[in-house]
């Protein structure tokens, strides 16, 4: 994954979620949950590291941002 840089949690209330997940499925399931929840600029595709199993997906997460979608 690339690093995370300061202007993505520059200000309170914001997040970078790095997910670890056994599928692809797994994976966009959880970013689904918590963008029901809060604002999330999602991810469109996760990264797999060759030899290694599962996935990981990282989106960006506004908590000062509450959405009302269930």
């Amino acid at each position: 994954m690339k690093p995370t840089r300061d202007v993505h949690v520059a200000e309170p209330g914001l997040l970078v979620v790095d997910f670890a997940a056994a599928d692809d499925d797994t994976a966009f399931a959880m970013q689904n949950a918590i963008a029901r929840r809060w604002a999330t600029a999602p991810a469109e595709h996760v990264t797999r590291q060759p030899g290694e199993p599962g996935v990981r997906l990282r989106c960006y997460v506004d908590l000062r941002q509450e959405t009302r979608c269930s």
